[in-house]
């Protein structure tokens, strides 16, 4: 390839589709001159005004290049291949279309601890760390638990745990044979090897009576919950719904749990933000002890804890 093809290799536009209505909102061209910084620019406003689109813009930009996220600032004369650009191009048209950062992008952060996710498994919250830390509180250090972590999907709860209580051993569950195959994945890239992974439904996989702790995020948003026409629609179902009221996990995990702990072990679930009173009730129902609710970070009632009576 000579200098001036490989000039035009380097300069070629790459362009986003127009609607119907062929609206000015729409960007016409990811970028002219191809450098990165004016990709960048440009993917952003085509991605406004979705929150955070200056940051997914980054992030996938960053993908793309395989550098980090605010090189384009340090280097924003860089240009861009056309290869790159049309990489860059697809993954920001499908994050326009609601797709999650973590599945374009194959990974997310969880307990600083990066993890592998797709589309067959939930992407990991940070409120679900709030559950973690509220486990830890329960497990003593150098304690030898055994633990169940049910519906583990791509195992962020079992591994932080596990990283955090390396003398506990830790049951892992989940229906899904394609997330316990990502879990496997995330397990093996961190060197963890006090994690058991089992495939069942719920309890299915446990023995009776053999554990100090069982915790779980199970479904809990209710079939008819408006945000399931958000961004999650993109997250598998079976992850994220549960009955009419998003209680039916929940109760049957309530329910089943006593057989399958040790006296005065302990059930922790992670819950919607308004069905704190209902587990909590639920648990006095089952004569639990010492029933708990802790908030999430962002002040919401989202973690319930009861002990075996």
């Amino acid at each position: 390839m000579d200098k001036q093809q490989q000039n035009q290799e380097i300069i070629t536009i790459a362009r986003f589709p127009r609607d119907e209505t062929g609206s000015p909102d729409l960007i016409q061209e990811i970028a002219g001159s191809l450098t990165a910084k004016a990709a960048l620019e440009q993917a952003i406003r085509w991605l406004q005004p979705g929150p955070g689109a200056r940051a997914d813009a980054e992030i996938l930009l960053g993908h793309v290049l395989e550098k980090p996220r605010h090189w384009p600032y340090v280097w924003p004369e860089t240009p861009l291949t056309t290869l790159a650009c049309r990489r860059f191009q697809a993954l920001i048209e499908r994050r326009a279309a609601g797709v999650p950062i973590a599945y374009l992008i194959g990974r997310c952060e969880f307990w600083s601890l990066e993890l592998s996710v797709s589309p067959p498994v939930l992407i990991p919250r940070p409120d679900t760390e709030c559950l973690v830390e509220v486990a830890l509180e329960c497990i003593p250090q150098r304690a030898k638990w055994r633990i169940a972590d049910l519906g583990t999907g791509a195992a962020p709860i079992a591994l932080a745990l596990a990283r955090e209580r390396a003398d506990c051993r830790i049951i892992a569950t989940d229906i899904s044979t394609t997330a316990l195959a990502i879990a496997r994945q995330n397990l093996n890239d961190h060197g963890i090897t006090n994690v058991i992974l089992r495939q069942g439904d719920w309890f299915d996989a446990l023995d009776r009576n053999d554990y100090h702790l069982i915790v779980s995020n199970p479904p809990y948003v209710a079939t008819d919950d408006p945000h399931l026409l958000g961004d999650i629609r993109f997250e598998p179902s079976l992850a994220l719904t549960s009955g009419p009221e998003g209680l039916d996990a929940i109760s049957h995990l309530a329910r089943h749990a006593p057989a399958y702990l040790k006296p005065s072990g302990w059930l922790i679930l992670e819950h919607g933000f308004e069905q704190g009173k209902t587990v909590r009730s639920l648990l006095r129902a089952l004569r639990y002890q010492r029933i708990t609710t802790r908030r999430d970070y962002g002040g919401q009632e989202r973690i319930t804890l009861g002990q075996r009576g």
